[in-house]
């Protein structure tokens, strides 16, 4: 016999009421453009039969750090939140003005991730940060922001929080991306910001700006509902064998370039590198001048640049520091390797 519905009680945002086992899409007013076009926040509630903790997902709150929109849509195709206990919502653009624009920022040229908590009568960016508090982080329990590298710079994927706290670190590992980053919380942040708000979240990095990268997608998308299954908001799945745990790393560090000029890189993401190890060489565009990169220490590469040609001081190479590089470095590959063939995804890469 079916269950009552009525014993759950409905959701409510935005005016919007959803009972339980619906869903529900909608757009939260923002602002006007110039030319009085309107800009809204777009949320679908996903909210099930069953209790369960309140999960939001969000995406391009950089605008032009477009993967967490695909990951996003893929998860709102899954069948498996038919079986959902608790509530999801689903923001694929948090900052439609710069996903538009195919810019990072907003119009008044901030950085919406420094905005935090925001203000009702601030700039642009302190209204959007504002409404995204008190309409979503303000019902949520915890949260997972989807970001990418910058543009001509690739992120390994990779899950970054603050792991002291153990309940996060336990939402890290459960995520399952190749490397956990411990990344303390940033004045203005939406992390830090939902920290405040009593509301655990989690940053995934992965790919480059305006780009989609399909092993990043994958990994993303799974990682969401292992997120999902460790807070009991879905059943457990049946597994062959079981799933391979994630790198940590406290710390990292930069190697930039030394010089300008043309640079060739020898490694790539998720590639273990060994304390002065030569990752790349800075030239002149004669080659009769050349400058090595060299490791600071051991560790693993997390983020590159892609872009060939360097002004003096730009960033190469992020490395997360590790204690078994070898190890480290052999479980990523294999984990990349493994969620091209996953069988919990169908043709479409939809779970």
């Amino acid at each position: 016999m079916a269950k009552d519905k009525t014993q759950r009680a409905p959701f409510e945002i935005a005016g919007a009421s959803v009972a339980p086992g619906e869903r529900l899409k909608t757009d939260i007013p923002i602002s006007l453009l110039a030319n009085h076009t309107g800009m809204t926040l777009g949320v679908e509630v996903i909210h099930g039969r069953e209790p369960g903790p309140v999960l939001f997902v969000s995406g391009a709150v950089h605008g032009d750090e477009i993967i967490g929109v695909e990951i996003i849509r893929r998860l709102a195709q899954s069948r498996q939140l038919k079986k959902l206990a608790g509530t999801v919502l689903l923001i694929p653009i948090v900052n439609a003005y710069g996903f538009i624009a195919n810019s990072r920022y907003l119009p008044d040229r901030r950085d919406l991730n420094r905005c935090f908590p925001g203000s009702a009568t601030g700039s642009l960016a302190a209204q959007l940060a504002h409404k995204f508090m008190t309409e979503i982080v303000a019902r949520a329990d915890c949260g997972i922001d989807l970001h990418s590298g910058a543009v001509h710079r690739s992120n390994l994927p990779q899950i970054r929080a603050q792991i002291a706290n153990k309940k996060v670190k336990a939402l890290a590992s459960a995520f399952g991306a190749p490397i956990v980053l411990n990344a303390n919380l940033r004045d203005g942040s939406l992390r830090a910001t939902a920290r405040e708000e009593d509301c655990d979240m989690l940053l995934y990095e992965a790919g480059e700006a305006l780009r989609f990268d399909e092993r990043a997608v994958r990994i993303g998308v799974k990682g969401v509902f292992q997120v999902m299954r460790h807070l009991n908001m879905l059943g457990p799945l049946k597994r062959e064998k079981p799933e391979p745990k994630p790198v940590f790393s406290q710390s990292s560090h930069w190697l930039r370039a030394p010089a300008g000029g043309i640079v060739r890189c020898f490694k790539r993401n998720g590639d273990k590198v060994r304390e002065g190890e030569k990752l790349a060489i800075v030239s002149d565009p004669f080659g009769e001048n050349e400058q090595r990169v060299l490791a600071k220490r051991d560790g693993v590469v997390v983020g590159r640049l892609n872009l060939p040609v360097v002004n003096r001081g730009d960033a190469l190479f992020h490395v997360a520091e590790v204690f078994d590089p070898d190890k480290a470095g052999a479980g990523i590959e294999k984990l990349g390797l493994d969620i091209v063939d996953d069988p919990l995804f169908d043709d479409s890469g939809v779970i």
